[in-house]
């Protein structure tokens, strides 16, 4: 660089008086300018720092990103909130955020730097917090589906089987009686009656507490019968779609699709005074999309309480890294659209490794 434009970039008042780190340098990537900033932080001497190439004091592991954002950098593309990471001279490793611009004139790039190390290391505490609290929640979550097929088992084999004996007794009272009066026949058609009931009652109380289905016919399957089912219990149509090969999905996202599809069932059931209900499933490439509508009373989104049905849709979403999204309006029905990757629970960080000078 020539003294006539080492004096160009000297004309700059705040290059020294900025608490920023403020560079110049050279194409070939060695500072050629420095402020007391840059001294300061990187704890080397102007002489030091000036001897070997910028790429020297990076991290190793930003060094790959930061070359090919230079090149980027060179080829006209400005460098803007770019992070990486500088080791100082007593080993310790800094984080630096710069925003940098190439003179093809001069031959030079002219860089501010600002030190968000504090930064990095809260985000990074608050990633680790993240983690904790998502692994507890799944602890929490597997905890609570163990218990309910548990329930589920219990209600299935024991209750359902003593109602089936019950009802196995009863048809043989009523073979092997010697009373056939008209009373008699009443009571015994009726007690028949009712342990068919409560076998049934056992059975889709059993099923939907914990879904065994699920996990011997897949989602599709589990999904069309809850359909059907809901369409019989309750006498409102509900029309199931899917283009979605639901086989490639972890376990965990095929249960919690499961459940938000039944709470939003229930939801409709309690509250919507709807006529029809259409669920649709869909493959978006690397997202699973759930579609539940209705066309029942509606209701102003905004209002809905904290503690509803709808609050736990929202939970439940949260706790794989979905994304809920309820449209409602006051006589035009409900739409629940529940997205998610396909890989459960897939934790989306920050970007850590930065971009440079």
């Amino acid at each position: 660089m020539t003294a006539e434009h080492q004096n160009e970039f000297d004309l700059f008042p705040f290059f020294e008086r900025t608490p920023d780190l403020v560079c110049i340098a050279s194409r070939e990537g060695f500072f050629k300018k420095v402020n007391h900033s840059v001294i300061q932080k990187l704890e080397y001497t102007q002489e030091e720092l000036f001897a070997r190439p910028i790429h020297t004091f990076i991290h190793p592991d930003d060094k790959p990103e930061t070359a090919r954002t230079r090149t980027e950098l060179i080829n006209g593309k400005p460098l803007v909130n770019f992070q990486n990471r500088y080791l100082t001279k007593s080993g310790k490793t800094i984080w630096l955020e710069w925003t940098s611009i190439f003179f093809p004139e001069q031959e030079v790039v002219f860089a501010i730097a600002k030190d968000v190390t504090d930064r990095k290391v809260l985000e990074g505490e608050l990633h680790e917090k993240y983690r904790e609290f998502k692994s507890l929640a799944t602890h929490f979550k597997s905890s609570m589906e163990r218990d309910r097929k548990y329930l589920a088992v219990e209600l299935h084999e024991e209750l359902a089987q003593l109602a089936s004996v019950a009802k196995m007794d009863m048809d043989w009272l009523a073979e092997n009686t010697s009373d056939h009066s008209p009373a008699f026949r009443t009571r015994i058609d009726h007690a028949m009656g009712i342990c068919e009931m409560l076998i049934k009652a056992l059975r889709r109380i059993s099923y939907s507490i914990s879904p065994n289905m699920l996990y011997d016919v897949g989602l599709h399957d589990t999904l069309k019968w809850l359909c059907e089912e809901f369409s019989i219990l309750n006498g409102i149509p509900c029309h199931f779609e899917s283009n979605c090969d639901t086989s490639v999905l972890s376990q965990e996202i095929q249960l919690d699709v499961f459940r938000i599809c039944q709470e939003s069932l229930s939801n409709v059931m309690y509250h919507a005074e709807a006529n029809e209900v259409r669920i649709k499933v869909e493959d978006s490439g690397e997202r699973l999309c759930l579609t539940i509508t209705d066309n029942g009373k509606g209701f102003e989104v905004e209002q809905h309480d904290e503690t509803s049905g709808l609050s736990n849709l929202m939970k439940r979403a949260v706790s794989i890294n979905g994304i809920l999204e309820i449209k409602s309006e006051i006589g035009k029905g409900t739409t629940i659209c529940f997205m998610v990757d396909h890989v459960a629970g897939k934790h989306k960080d920050v970007n850590l490794s930065g971009q440079a000078l």
